[in-house]
């Protein structure tokens, strides 16, 4: 019987080297279990902090969730960091190409920040309550009228507790190498609230991280933060003019980062 517990622990670390199929599902296993775990342990800490939902919680998810990336072998370089020293309410927006987004979302998270995130994230057991607990804005994609009754709440509260949120608005994940087409949401939140935009963008994955070809390797994520765009004096008629503007910048920012980080890290190997 001894010798037979023996074989699982004998059979890990030889398919960790020959199965990279077996790497890929090892190590989302273990990123969606510690994640769990992680939540189990900042639940009671953010009722103690603050006695229940307060986007000053963010800050022990952050201080949490930080050291994940070194059990799954990223690293992140991080550039623009003076673009974030902006005092009051603004408006952060990335490109979303998996959930890695979240760690270095965490990487860079600054202080009384949360997300808006899709309502099917609240039914995520463990993770889903932190999320609660951590303020983040629970939208209803499939209803543009409940979404767009969100964003307007989201704007007075933003302006009223001074918090700052972070939105996705490619809308849905995306790893096909370019950026999706802007949803408005994200850009008529900025001009209700006369708020700034932050527009961040995360190198492609693609050197590292494939979803269909089962390939998970160890790799750099490039975080470039981009200068603040102004948003003052602006109308909804302006929101279209806002998001092109702000897709452009995005856009030629993601292809540079992700060919400079495309060529330290290596293709990955098929």
């Amino acid at each position: 019987m001894d010798v037979l517990w023996m074989v699982p622990l004998l059979l890990l670390p030889l398919l960790m080297w020959t199965s990279s199929t077996f790497v890929f599902y090892f190590k989302k296993c273990f990123y969606v279990a510690w994640m769990m775990c992680l939540a189990m342990i900042a639940i009671p800490l953010c009722i103690l902090k603050s006695g229940g939902r307060d986007v000053e919680n963010m800050r022990i998810i952050r201080s949490l969730v930080r050291h994940v990336k070194y059990f799954l072998g990223l690293r992140f370089e991080v550039s623009g960091w003076e673009h974030l020293q902006t005092e009051g309410p603004y408006v952060i927006i990335s490109n979303h190409q998996s959930s890695l987004d979240v760690l270095g979302l965490m990487e860079i998270l600054p202080d009384r920040c949360t997300m808006i995130a899709k309502k099917e994230l609240i039914y995520a057991g463990t993770v889903g309550i932190i999320c609660w607990l951590g303020g983040i804005v629970f939208i209803n994609r499939k209803k543009t009228s409940d979404a767009k009754s969100v964003m307007a709440d989201a704007a007075k509260t933003m302006l009223d507790d001074q918090i700052r949120l972070w939105v996705f608005p490619e809308g849905t994940r995306n790893q096909r190498g370019d950026l999706l087409p802007f949803k408005k949401g994200a850009f008529h939140l900025a001009v209700q609230a006369q708020a700034p935009i932050i527009p961040i963008v995360f190198s492609s994955y693609s050197s590292f991280y494939l979803r269909k070809e089962k390939q998970f390797k160890s790799g750099t994520i490039r975080l470039k933060i981009l200068p603040k765009i102004e948003t003052k004096g602006m109308t909804s008629e302006d929101v279209t003019s806002l998001s092109d503007k702000s897709f452009n910048v995005m856009r030629s920012a993601f292809l540079d980062v992700s060919d400079a980080v495309t060529q330290s890290n290596g293709p990955v190997c098929h």
